[in-house]
C-alpha cells in the first residue's frame, strides 16, 4: 500500500460533528447501546488525523486507488468506525468526499475510485449495472480494501458501514448481500437498483439498511423504470424489510414538510426509507452540485446515515 499524498484541505474538512444524541422521547429500543470502553490499538499511525491521502491496492491484477480520511484527533485506539462511500457513475472518489459532508464524521471514511465501464463517455462505474467494469469484481475489491485498511489502522470491523450514491449505492445493495459479515449496516442514497445489483440476494441473510431517495428523480426514478428493469424504491425497499423479517406495520413519520421516513417494525434488521418529495438525483443536503435536480436543504444525509449507523453497529 503506498499513501501518495494528502489531499489539500478544500476537500478534507477538519470540522467533525459530535455523535447525534437520540431525541425526547425516542424509544429505549431504537437508542443505540452503549459502547464498550475502547483499548490501545498497535497499529502505527503514518497518517496525520484530520487530512485525507490517496492509497493503492492490487486487487485481481488491476491498480486500485482510494482516498482515506482520518478524523480529527485520530489516536490510537481500537473503536474508530469505518465508512466506506461509493461515487455514482462517472465521478470519483474526491467528489463524494466533497458534497457528502462524511468527512466531518468522528469516523475513519475510505472513498474508493471506481474502473472504467462501457457505455458513452470514458467513466468510472461499478459492478451491478449495465455499464459495468467488464471482468472487474468489485466485491472482491472491497473485500481487499477492508482487509487492508483494517489491518493498518485503527478501526472497529463491527462498526465497518457502506453507503453510496446512484450506481454506488446499486453497489451497497449488492454488498449487502454479498458481505454481510462485513457490514454493519448500509445507506444506499439515490441507488440504482439494476438487476445486477440483486443477483443472488434472494436467500442474503438480513443487515440493517436506511434508503434514501428523492420523489422528483429523474435520473433512477422513485417509481421505477420498467425498461431498465428498474424497481420502484418503495418496492426494493418493501423487499428489505421481507428479507429482514420485518413483521409488524410500518410506521409513517413526516420529518420534515419535505422529508418523509418509514420505519419498519418487528424486524431481525432495521430497515428505514427516508424519502424526499421533490428531491432530485441529489445528496440530500448537500451544499455542493451532487447531481441533477433538487435539493433539499431540511435535512443532511450524513448525520442521518450516521445516526443510523450509531444505532445498528454490531
Amino acid at each position: 500500500m503506498l499513501i501518495r499524498h494528502a489531499l489539500p484541505a478544500v476537500l478534507a474538512p477538519l470540522l467533525l460533528l459530535a455523535p447525534a444524541v437520540p431525541v425526547s422521547g425516542t424509544p429505549a429500543a431504537d437508542r443505540p447501546p452503549p459502547k464498550p470502553r475502547p483499548t490501545t490499538c498497535d497499529r502505527p499511525v503514518e497518517q496525520a488525523g484530520g487530512t485525507s491521502a490517496l492509497h493503492e491496492i492490487e486487487v485481481g491484477g488491476l491498480e486500485r486507488t482510494y482516498i482515506l480520511r482520518l478524523p480529527d484527533g485520530y489516536e490510537q485506539r481500537d473503536d474508530w468506525p469505518l465508512i466506506v462511500a461509493f461515487h455514482g457513475r462517472g465521478s470519483t472518489g474526491v467528489e463524494v468526499e466533497g458534497y457528502s459532508e462524511l468527512s466531518r464524521l468522528p469516523a475513519v471514511v475510505a472513498y474508493p475510485d471506481g474502473a472504467i465501464g462501457t457505455g458513452s463517455g470514458y467513466r468510472q462505474a461499478w459492478q451491478g449495472a449495465p455499464y459495468q467494469p467488464p471482468g472487474v469484481d468489485d466485491v472482491a475489491f472491497t473485500e481487499a480494501l477492508l482487509d487492508d485498511i483494517q489491518a493498518t489502522h485503527c478501526v472497529a470491523e463491527s462498526q465497518t458501514f457502506a453507503t453510496g450514491k446512484s450506481n454506488g449505492g446499486g453497489l451497497v445493495a449488492l454488498l449487502a448481500c454479498r458481505l454481510p459479515d462485513r457490514f454493519a449496516a448500509v445507506a444506499p442514497v439515490a441507488a440504482a437498483y439494476y438487476p445486477g445489483t440483486r443477483e443472488g440476494c434472494d436467500d442474503a441473510p438480513p443487515v440493517p439498511v436506511i434508503a434514501i431517495h428523492g420523489t422528483g428523480d429523474a435520473t433512477i426514478p422513485y417509481a421505477g423504470d420498467a425498461d431498465r428493469d428498474l424497481p420502484a424504491v418503495r418496492d426494493q425497499v418493501a423487499t428489505w424489510a421481507a428479507r429482514n423479517d420485518c413483521r409488524g406495520p410500518v410506521r409513517t413519520e413526516r420529518t420534515t414538510r419535505e422529508v418523509t421516513t418509514y420505519r419498519y417494525r418487528d424486524c431481525a434488521a432495521a430497515v428505514e426509507h427516508v424519502a424526499v418529495t421533490g428531491g432530485g438525483h441529489v445528496w440530500p443536503g448537500s451544499d455542493i452540485y451532487s447531481g441533477g435536480g433538487y435539493t433539499t436543504r431540511s435535512i443532511e444525509t450524513s448525520r442521518v446515515i450516521w445516526r443510523f449507523f450509531e444505532r445498528n453497529g454490531r
